[in-house]
């Protein structure tokens, strides 16, 4: 993707199998902001056919493609762009799917693990009867089916009203106490939370636009952390479209020795933190056409074209487009109605709970609430897990039902020279992030004097996505949970599988909270790390510096 003779001669992470910590990770990371995570032009193709289908797919629910300026504002096509792409999420077909989201082969895994009985599950009260447990049960596939079937209807109506609505409300909470993986993959927080406007409300678009509004302001709310400076240098240099590798070079303090962001990485970062309050800041007092709808507006374009723009690694672009359609169909197309304007009292207190209790909570105490319920998207600051295999014990996950084997063993089938740089990237992406640098801090602790290069490291947001069949950055869906999951039917030996838990960093406070955690033995060390301390870090150190 970078001219080589543009680039300093610089180690191979290939060739650096086997090393130890520091040598891995300082290659991976001078690979990392010269040629990002290294995917080839045939992955971002990938997405970029994935996305002109999936507005297809709802075009052919709505009307012609053709005379998209006729019905692009009508009330069906807005409440069908909702139930599609909750649809699409739900089936595993959206936001971390295929090679941007770390899944080869299949690309698409989320409705294949959901409708296998037997595949790990993650119940929020496991102990429930019919419900609870570690592995899905023929109810849950059939919940699940029951669901998937309920959008499909509701999208092959030729209008949505609350026969078609009812049946999507009731069934999702039903599916999320099965397995709480699913109600994140629908996006309960937006999709989900849209489609109860539009049963509930009688005026739902003053509804729509409160949760619209919400998802902008939490995450500029969830921005105002100094894990967020890392962040954009981070996500920039991995744009392949950003060829230049003195620009690369420029979002660091002094790359190759220094990887802290740059003043101008920082300063991107605190862009992206006003666009994020601004939006919604000023059309939350937008009443009709005018200057102040024109700002806002463009506001909301700049804000998630910058996003679009990079193509992050998640492969957000089906919620970024959606989210600009929102903004235009419910601001540009109805700027006369308020938030003001709901008019059901079960709606209100829907909205007060979901848009105001739980992403304040989930702010102030991370621990208890997803980190998309409390919309704090691409913050840099989120719960994460490494997981680590000693030699070949990672075998052992084969006892489990699976839709996918782990992302290094798809790269081993497929592009086998690529593994050991992948996973020497994904060490760098990590500990390139502040929180990330964590990692080598708790390894000795968590290895017990064992030398690194017995282990394999696995992030969690992978072996989330091989056990559970869906990830999206959800810390919790890979913490001492689902190792207790996975041990229940794997039984690792005393020290063939130890795991650090780290928890993101509260609101207005600077710590993190971190736990190491044996398969075998359960809890071994907790305790908290400082975030100026990990700022003192390099990516690479190993151990107390």
């Amino acid at each position: 993707m970078i001219d080589s003779a543009s680039q300093p001669a610089r180690s191979d992470p290939a060739a650096a199998t086997g090393r130890d910590f520091t040598t891995l990770v300082r290659a991976g990371c001078e690979g990392y902001v010269l040629q990002g995570i290294g995917l080839p032009v045939a992955a971002y193709v990938f997405h970029a056919v994935k996305l002109a289908l999936f507005v297809l797919g709802w075009m052919l629910f709505v009307g012609s493609p053709w005379r998209l300026g006729a019905w692009w504002n009508a009330d069906v096509a807005f409440q069908k762009a909702f139930l599609w792409a909750c649809l699409v999420e739900v089936l595993g077909c959206g936001c971390m799917s295929g090679p941007l989201g770390f899944h080869i082969w299949p690309p698409f895994t989320a409705f294949l693990h959901f409708l296998r009985p037997g595949t790990t599950k993650q119940a929020p009260w496991p102990s429930l009867p019919l419900l609870g447990g570690c592995t899905r049960s023929w109810l849950d596939v059939a919940l699940y089916a029951a669901f998937v079937a309920s959008l499909l209807r509701a999208l092959g109506a030729p209008a949505v009203g609350p026969s078609q609505l009812v049946p999507v409300v009731v069934l999702l909470p039903l599916c999320a106490v099965a397995d709480k993986t699913i109600a994140l993959a629908a996006r309960v927080e937006h999709h989900f939370a849209m489609i109860v406007c539009f049963l509930l409300g009688g005026n739902w678009i003053a509804g729509c636009k409160a949760v619209q509004l919400a998802i902008w302001f939490w995450a500029g709310v969830s921005k105002l952390t100094v894990a967020f400076g890392y962040v954009i240098p981070v996500m920039t240099v991995n744009n392949p479209l950003v060829r230049s590798a003195a620009v690369r070079r420029r979002m660091f303090v002094a790359y190759p020795d220094d990887l802290r962001p740059s003043r101008l990485g920082r300063t991107m970062a605190h862009a992206g933190t006003f666009l994020e309050f601004a939006a919604p800041l000023t059309l939350l007092f937008v009443t009709g056409p005018g200057p102040l709808l024109a700002a806002g507006m463009t506001f909301v374009l700049l804000l998630h074209g910058f996003i679009l723009g990079n193509m992050p690694a998640g492969a957000v672009f089906e919620w970024n487009l959606l989210s600009l359609y929102a903004a235009f169909f419910l601001f540009v197309g109805h700027p006369h109605v308020t938030v003001l304007d709901v008019d059901s009292l079960p709606l209100a207190i829907y909205l007060v709970v979901g848009l105001v209790a739980l992403p304040l909570v989930g702010n102030l105490v991370p621990a208890k609430v997803s980190f998309l319920v409390s919309m704090r998207y691409y913050a840099g600051n989120w719960a994460w897990s490494a997981w680590l295999f000693r030699g070949d014990s990672h075998r052992k996950l084969d006892r489990l039902k699976r839709a996918s084997p782990l992302f290094r063993e798809q790269l081993e089938r497929f592009a086998p020279a690529e593994a050991a740089s992948m996973d020497s990237r994904g060490m760098a992406f990590r500990s390139l992030h502040l929180q990330g640098r964590c990692l080598g801090l708790l390894l000795p602790r968590a290895l017990g004097g064992r030398p690194f290069e017995e282990y394999r490291y696995v992030d969690g947001e992978n072996v989330a996505g091989s056990v559970l069949g869906w990830n999206f950055g959800e810390g919790h869906l890979c913490d001492d949970r689902l190792l207790s999951c996975v041990q229940e039917q794997c039984r690792f030996e005393d020290g063939e599988l130890r795991a650090i838990v780290v928890e993101s960093q509260p609101l207005l406070r600077r710590t993190l909270h971190w736990r190491i955690f044996d398969a075998a033995r359960g809890l071994l060390a907790e305790g908290h790390a400082h975030l100026d301390d990990l700022a003192q870090r390099a990516p690479w150190d190993y151990g107390e510096v």
